[in-house]
């Protein structure tokens, strides 16, 4: 969260020494990479000085729209949109504590589960189409710019969010986490245009950890407005307003670094068209959902790659839910206050910066793939103590917040660079358009089962157990899953340890 959060330090690579981590110099393990390692024309697949410098370059920006967009999903998503767009609708309730958008019973409580739900679905249907477009045209940077700016827009316009306006803030929400959601498929897809498979660990740890420190301080400045509004002459509704609508404008203001410094390519020149003939009309909508087609049948062909997608999809899911509905089931099943719930989340921001690097030197040592499957046994663990979490007790929601922190970051970072090894070349939007249906704060099937457990039983707890089952299932899956043999067969160079 997101969303996402210390810069590039020029240290020893974390997946395949000799070569430099984020600097110049070779590529995989040692020297340059033998094989393209993302689009025509990419910094990854360049050697020499001058290629160096541009890929510092280009790594250097990317990292920026990590720091851009992980306020949303930390200071938003996470923390004050969760709570406050449930009191929201609790305004709006009738007697028996249902809202009724569209007609449809909905309990209160429930409202926010099914709005972030909702705005999944949503990206579902765009992001195919913004992907295909990107891949097809190879003209990244506008998609990007345009959901970015999109979702800024959305999220500023939270501060018109108040008394029982639950409507306006559910339609915010789905506007601004489908535009964040395929944003950020087309952020991902320039990971394996601006680093070499030996390096990716390491600039993805590293936009992590850049979109983790970006949280914390924007969320220690929320702080210190929230919990000093009344000597401010402000109302505490205000107060959380004020923060959402900042989270935009500091979204929409540091985009431009990236926007600014990385570059488009060319379409790579082996992918073929799709359909049966004829050429492509760059944009074309028909063309677009032609390619997902075709995609999808790509997609049959590399069984393995599929297989992690499903896992991550699984177990990631869990994640989100868990990073998404934690203020809630602070607020309502433990009774904390909204003071309480921001330090546990600065924690965790604070200590997932650590996680996200220390996590990338223990895969540089022990593989991606022992890595994650660790810190999948380690979140199922922490989802159990979860539910045995006394209420009014902050010192045990704190011991769970610095739990999550220490394995949130480097699972999600870890996850990216492994399936950027799985992607064929040229097809990177495309894929990460699927990856990017259960990453940072974008998943749906956890939250529908949180809130319908919780419409069902009434009971926070059981919504948080019922998560458990997600990291089970993707860890696995996980496991099966030969990576080498899956790099391989995606076409694309083995690092030395993966």
């Amino acid at each position: 969260m997101g969303a996402e959060i210390t810069g590039g330090t020029g240290g020893a690579d974390t997946t395949a020494p000799p070569g430099p981590a984020g600097g110049g110099g070779g590529l995989g393990s040692g020297g340059g990479d033998p094989l393209p390692a993302g689009g025509a024309g990419g910094p990854a697949d360049a050697s020499g000085p001058a290629a160096a410098a541009e890929r510092r370059r280009e790594q250097r920006g990317w990292y920026v729209y990590d720091w851009a967009v992980s306020v949303f999903s930390t200071s938003v998503v996470t923390v004050f949109l969760g709570p406050y767009l449930t009191a929201v609708a609790r305004a709006a309730a009738d007697a028996s504590g249902y809202v009724h958008p569209l007609g449809l019973p909905v309990r209160a409580g429930s409202y926010f589960a099914y709005a972030v739900s909702l705005s999944v679905l949503v990206s579902v249907l765009v992001m195919p189409l913004a992907a295909a477009v990107a891949d097809r045209t190879g003209r990244k940077k506008p998609m990007l710019a345009l959901f970015a700016y999109l979702g800024a827009a959305a999220t500023t316009g939270m501060f018109f969010l108040s008394g029982d306006r639950y409507l306006l803030g559910g339609f915010l929400l789905v506007v601004a986490n489908a535009s964040f959601s395929v944003a950020m498929v087309v952020y991902n897809a320039f990971l394996p245009q601006i680093a070499g498979p030996g390096e990716r660990d390491a600039v993805s740890s590293r936009g992590w950890a850049f979109g983790y420190a970006s949280g914390a301080l924007v969320l220690l400045a929320d702080l210190a407005l929230y919990t000093g509004h009344a000597s401010l002459g402000i109302s505490e509704g205000m107060a959380v307003r004020i923060c959402l609508a900042s989270a935009g404008l500091w979204w929409g203001l540091f985009a431009i670094v990236p926007l600014r410094r990385l570059r488009d390519r060319p379409p790579a020149a082996d992918v073929p068209a799709a359909g049966a003939g004829g050429p492509v009309r760059a944009g074309s909508v028909g063309q677009s959902w032609r390619q997902l087609r075709d995609t999808l049948r790509d997609m049959r062909r590399h069984p393995l790659t599929l297989l992690f997608l499903v896992a991550y999809l699984l177990y990631n899911d869990g994640v989100q839910t868990v990073i998404s509905q934690a203020s809630v089931y602070g607020s309502e099943e433990l009774g904390l206050d909204q003071t309480t719930l921001i330090l546990a989340i600065l924690l965790v921001q604070v200590l997932a910066v650590f996680g996200a690097l220390g996590m990338g030197r223990l895969a540089a040592r022990y593989g991606t793939k022992r890595t994650i499957l660790g810190s999948l046994a380690a979140w199922t663990l922490t989802v159990a103590a979860g539910y045995f979490l006394p209420a009014g007790a902050p010192v045990w929601f704190f011991a769970l917040a610095a739990a999550i922190g220490l394995v949130m970051g480097g699972s999600q970072a870890l996850s990216r660079s492994l399936f950027s090894q799985l992607v064929p070349r040229g097809k990177e939007a495309e894929y990460f358009s699927a990856y990017e249906m259960s990453d940072r704060g974008t998943s749906w099937l956890g939250p529908l089962l949180f809130g319908l457990t919780y419409q069902l039983t009434g009971s926070y707890r059981d919504a948080i157990i019922s998560l458990v089952v997600f990291f089970a299932l993707g860890f696995l899956l996980l496991a099966r899953l030969p990576v080498r043999r899956a790099v391989a067969a995606a076409g694309n160079p083995v690092p030395d340890r993966i």
